[in-house]
């Protein structure tokens, strides 16, 4: 089989499996969603890395001696949960822009094994469908926990919690004040940290 080092050389209606996503030696991130190819959008806009700088920068001292750990894409999160006709095959390996992971067992050296805590997605032009139908609904169905999605050009955050299988609205800030986390309970965000800068 010949090495893949360019994306053309990927047939996107073919299905793949995170074995195929090994072997791949690219230069631009993909991320592949129940077997699919998704191409990431190009470097991300300062609005977009403020943002995330600011939520990295909180988070890297809030966890600071605690046993849940802060990962910044990119990382690959391969999401295992099996198919509901029982095939185990990882199909869906995601690169959130942050997620926090409590669970020392989901990470090896490479990366993380199964769903994390909690995910935050900055939101984008290119990604805004992305990260708010496909990855929401990928996300639920593997039971991350909480997942933020922050919008840098409305300047709002919108937290959704996990219960019973479903997410939950928690709220949507988009004005100064305290935003809780579900995930760590000791910990409260202040929308105008997170939006510093904007």
């Amino acid at each position: 089989m010949p090495t893949i080092t360019d994306i053309s050389q990927l047939d996107f209606t073919k299905t793949y499996t995170y074995v195929d996503y090994l072997t791949w030696r690219l230069g631009e991130f993909v991320e592949l969603i129940r077997g699919k190819i998704w191409r990431m959008s190009p470097a991300p806009r300062v609005r977009h890395q403020t943002i995330s700088f600011n939520l990295n920068t909180a988070l890297g001292v809030a966890l600071r001696g605690k046993q849940c750990r802060g990962f910044a894409a990119p990382l690959d999160v391969r999401l295992t949960k099996a198919t509901p006709n029982g095939d185990t095959a990882i199909r869906t390996v995601v690169q959130p822009d942050i997620c926090v992971v409590c669970d020392p067992a989901k990470l090896d050296e490479f990366d993380c094994v199964g769903a994390p805590d909690w995910i935050i997605e900055i939101l984008s032009p290119g990604s805004m469908a992305h990260d708010s139908k496909t990855k929401f609904d990928l996300y639920e169905e593997n039971e991350v926990g909480e997942y933020w999605m922050v919008d840098p050009g409305l300047k709002n955050v919108i937290v959704y919690v996990l219960e019973n299988g479903q997410y939950q609205l928690q709220g949507e800030f988009y004005q100064p004040g305290p935003i809780p986390v579900r995930t760590l309970q000791s910990l409260t965000l202040e929308w105008a940290e997170v939006f510093e800068g904007l």
